[in-house]
């Protein structure tokens, strides 16, 4: 049974999460405040998913999820976020999470998400038939789940692990943002397409040694992205 640690302030708002949640099998664990979250993160093991509203008593959900990427790059995090916060929507993908969704929002909808954030998450957990993949100065190991510049550990979300994952399965061939879309975020994600774009300056932020020339993950211009083998 999945965990789901949900931090929401609003009671009716977090009940109702949690009621759609367990009739969907999931465990759930709640918070009502930022401190309480970190709390409650640090002693259950094994949480999958983090549903983190912004703006709560005690530190806020921006705070709660840095925390939580400090001691942890595996968990899946989904912002829970204002339609007119269109800002906080980018700067919560920012600071490590790998998804947000907009209130008011369907039962419907954030089971959606939530099991094909799931899926990353197990994809980035186990083992793959391809042992690793090298590029240039980097390397990707789908055992231990590590990404390596140069022998140095490059720390990545389970997102940012299967975009990797994918661009190295199909270095120097342009990928539209759709494909990307439909490869990682699954066919069903109905969230905002920029999604994609967001996650690859992130990325550039982690590999390039200049993030506004990238040398590796490429923009083509009209099109996408490509990854190019051995830089420029």
């Amino acid at each position: 049974m999945s965990k789901v640690l949900i931090l929401e302030d609003e009671e009716s708002i977090r009940s109702f999460i949690v009621i759609n949640l367990k009739r969907n099998g999931f465990e759930v664990i709640e918070a009502a405040d930022g401190n309480e979250a970190l709390d409650r993160y640090n002693s259950i093991p094994d949480i999958d998913i983090a549903l983190l509203d912004v703006m709560v008593p005690g530190i806020d959900g921006f705070e709660v999820c840095r925390k939580i990427r400090e001691s942890n790059e595996r968990i899946g995090i989904i912002f829970l976020t204002a339609k007119v916060q269109e800002q906080d929507k980018v700067y919560a993908l920012s600071v490590g999470a790998d998804d947000h969704i907009s209130k008011p929002f369907s039962p419907t909808e954030l089971i959606a998400r939530i099991q094909s954030l799931l899926r990353r998450v197990n994809v980035y957990r186990e083992s793959s038939a391809k042992v690793s993949f090298t590029s240039g100065p980097f390397t990707l190991d789908l055992i231990s789940k590590q990404f390596k510049k140069s022998g140095q550990l490059i720390e990545l979300t389970p997102t940012e692990f299967s975009l990797i994952q994918y661009f190295l399965e199909k270095e120097n061939t342009p990928l539209s943002r759709d494909l990307l879309l439909d490869h990682v975020w699954g066919k069903e994600y109905m969230g905002d397409p920029k999604i994609v774009d967001v996650n690859i300056r992130r990325l550039r932020q982690k590999i390039e040694n200049n993030p506004s020339e990238p040398a590796f993950l490429q923009t083509v211009w009209g099109h996408g992205y490509k990854w190019k083998g051995e830089g420029q």
